[in-house]
């Protein structure tokens, strides 16, 4: 049975996927830059500044969608072996969609309740019971968006050959800052641009401004979610079909080998094995690890610092990511083209880390002079600065890694840096939260957390040029098929 494969249609390649179709596709990406600029860029403030929840406490809700997001490997695998209306990738987007727009603003509606309670009745038992209910809601969003997300990534494969996948993934990946920048103008124009400054006082003794803002908020967390799953359902719909070759390659090798494909699994614990399995691959680990606390600390605290120091409305500090995001597009584009070839892939990426450190310079300054433009100025340098280092170190990762090990490699490296960053989310909540103890003005303690950011960033420097390319390449193989060995046995 398991020999009688149909060979007929084997050599009858589904048509090559067309530009435009690429941007179609890059929709998708860009409705999950529009859902990341809503929780990161919009609740955190709201939680930081108006609700009065100790910073700590907000950035490890942020940062919890990244802790659950070893999930996505099972979930990975679960689209490989079994098939949702029909598909193995599409339906998986679509009912991931559907489920985080929905968690979305049951979660925002939590957030109230909890904002509440904290008000009312301070830190008890009840209000502990809100912030547990709350920090599940963000985890099971952080399933759903991996749930939809990683059947989409591997719906990139599928549908590409590997002359076009470089393409391919260069646009939808832009298309993900593109969403940032898009969603940052378009709730921006949603949410009232005017009222009170935000102070050490819940917005809750504030009924009249309460009102209108619980309004305005919970309309963006109906409107925006919809819009994004209907732009989930246009990328991807008759995608897969058309253009998929999925189940090809896999008919091919099972004739080849007798058997279907499936990938080893990755779990957290073996991608830090790998990671480390060497001097060598671990002082890169830990270059990346810096690198990732570095560009991300201010994630969670960016948002209430413009609201704390600056004064500004929410709608004013929610277009703050345009700022980022336009910066990290340009400094993106700019360093494959023109700053890599010239500096090579390590300097160009110590560059980018010596910019991040002067963007959290240039940030303290602009906290001081409490200027607008000056902070605007600073993000857009920073996302710039974080554009190149994301490229550069991308580009020195494949560089140092052996053929036969990328696969491994860039999949573990993918797993970890993911709880990398929410790792620096939380770190940024942290630290602000030691600064406002140790400092009563706002603009000291949030000035605490980019001293830090530019001390990581230094440090990163430091391990990577401790990173010997040639003793990378030979022991990396040896030492993560060493891991792989011990495993087995």
């Amino acid at each position: 049975m398991n020999n009688q494969v149909d060979t007929a249609n084997l050599d009858e390649l589904p048509p090559k996927l067309p530009l435009i179709q690429m941007f179609r596709i890059g929709l998708f990406q860009m409705g999950l830059g529009i859902m990341s600029l809503l929780i990161a860029g919009l609740l955190n403030r709201l939680m930081i500044n108006e609700l009065t929840i100790p910073a700590t406490l907000a950035a490890g809700f942020i940062a919890m969608p990244l802790f659950v997001s070893p999930t996505r490997v099972w979930f990975g695998q679960t689209s490989d072996a079994k098939t949702i209306f029909g598909t193995h990738r599409s339906g998986y987007v679509w009912i991931g969609a559907v489920v985080f727009a929905i968690i979305a603003f049951l979660l925002t509606q939590v957030m109230w309740k909890l904002g509440l309670s904290v008000h009312e009745i301070g830190w008890n038992g009840i209000t502990y019971a809100w912030a547990v209910l709350l920090g599940a809601m963000f985890a099971i969003y952080g399933m759903a968006i991996s749930f939809s997300s990683t059947p989409f990534a591997a719906l990139l494969v599928d549908i590409s050959d590997e002359e076009d996948r470089s393409k391919l993934v260069g646009i939808v990946w832009s298309m993900l800052m593109v969403g940032i920048v898009i969603g940052a103008i378009a709730v921006s124009r949603l949410l009232p641009c005017t009222g009170a400054p935000p102070s050490d006082v819940s917005i809750y003794a504030n009924s009249d401004r309460l009102a209108q803002l619980q309004k305005a908020i919970n309309f963006v967390f109906i409107i925006i979610p919809v819009a994004v799953v209907g732009l989930s359902f246009f990328a991807t719909y008759g995608v897969e079909q058309k253009y998929s070759r999925y189940k090809l390659r896999v008919a091919q090798n099972h004739i080849l080998n007798g058997t279907t494909a499936t990938e080893d699994k990755l779990s957290l614990g073996r991608a830090l094995l790998v990671l480390t399995a060497s001097k060598q691959t671990g002082l890169f680990f830990s270059f990346l690890l810096m690198m990732t606390i570095g560009i991300f600390m201010q994630d969670a605290i960016m948002e209430p610092f413009g609201g704390a120091v600056f004064g500004m409305s929410i709608c004013a500090t929610t277009q703050l990511n345009a700022a980022f995001g336009t910066g990290t597009l340009i400094g993106l584009s700019s360093s494959g083209f023109l700053i890599v070839p010239r500096l090579g892939k390590e300097n160009s990426t110590k560059l980018g880390c010596y910019l991040v450190a002067a963007s959290c310079g240039l940030l303290l300054i602009a906290g001081f002079t409490q200027k607008t433009i000056v902070l605007q100025v600073a993000l857009a340098l920073f996302g710039f600065a974080s554009g190149i280092t994301t490229s550069g170190a991308l580009s020195l990762m494949l560089d140092l890694t052996a053929a036969e090990t990328a696969g491994t490699f860039i999949g573990a490296w993918g797993l970890s840096q993911a709880i990398a960053r929410g790792i620096a989310t939380l770190s940024g909540g942290i630290v602000l939260d030691i600064g406002k103890k140790i400092f009563s003005i706002p603009i000291y303690a949030y000035s605490f957390v980019f001293v830090c950011e530019a001390v990581v960033m230094i440090i990163a420097v430091v391990l990577l040029s401790r990173v010997n390319v040639q003793e990378f390449r030979s022991d990396a193989k040896q030492a993560i098929a060493a891991v792989f060995a011990n495993e087995l046995d």
